[in-house]
């Protein structure tokens, strides 16, 4: 070993060849989780093989094997790496509105975002993880149950500010809130809503979280906002006089 060489690993440095290295491996494996996502969203996962998702990516047959062992770890890689990026969004959603119908539309939008942005990722998580027997080998109950105990705790804090109706249960208002999106980005991957432009995506999240905020929300006594409408009345009435 030189001199060099022997400085390097003694001091516990890295040399700046191995940076290069990872990246382009990094890069060889997104390139074929993006690959991945094309071909199951086209052949659905049991219609697609290996060889498809190489070609392509454009990389050989073997590459990919040295990624992924098999069509079901690439399955998982592929649900894993939007599956993240979607909780964190959500969960920044659920932590900046301040009052409940915020938080909702702004998962909501976050939701239809994803589909704008990436409707073959949207469509292979729905229709070849959430909803196949193709996704068995990702653990659905640990991710969909986590999102939804996170939502139960939005609805709990929802709850004692009193804008949840008092007798719903939580981690149902969770379940609904997240199965009423996924039926209507489910219904876009289909080819049953319009999806032409941002605007009827934009209308299709709005009837989404309309739907569910008029099920969910405390909804004002008729007779105690009337009462409070003829007081304010009556104070305003009375300031002009005096």
């Amino acid at each position: 070993m030189s001199a060099r060489a022997d400085q390097v690993l003694s001091n516990g440095l890295i040399p700046k060849s191995t940076t290069p290295a990872k990246a382009r491996e990094e890069d060889r494996r997104k390139t074929i989780l993006k690959a991945a996502v094309e071909v199951f969203s086209r052949k659905g996962y049991h219609g697609c093989r290996i060889a498809d998702v190489a070609k392509e990516a454009g990389v050989a047959y073997g590459l990919v094997y040295h990624y992924f062992k098999n069509k079901d770890e690439l399955l998982e890689s592929v649900f894993e790496s939007g599956w993240t990026v979607f909780v964190g969004r959500v969960t920044e959603q659920a932590q900046a509105g301040r009052t409940l119908e915020e938080k909702v539309r702004g998962i909501v939008r976050v939701a239809f975002d994803f589909y704008r942005k990436d409707p073959r990722g949207v469509k292979v998580l729905i229709l070849e993880v959430g909803r196949s027997p193709s996704g068995g080998s990702v653990n659905r109950g640990t991710a969909f149950g986590g999102i939804i105990q996170m939502a139960s705790a939005m609805f709990e804090e929802a709850r004692v500010k009193g804008e949840l109706k008092p007798d719903f249960d939580t981690a149902l208002a969770g379940a609904m809130l997240f199965g009423s999106i996924e039926m209507g980005l489910t219904s876009l991957v289909l080819g049953l809503l319009d999806k032409k432009n941002d605007e009827s995506l934009d209308r299709a999240a709005a009837q989404v979280a309309d739907t569910f905020l008029q099920g969910v929300l405390v909804t004002p006594d008729p007779e105690a906002s009337a009462w409070k409408s003829d007081k304010s009345a009556t104070k305003s009435r009375a300031l002009k006089r005096a």
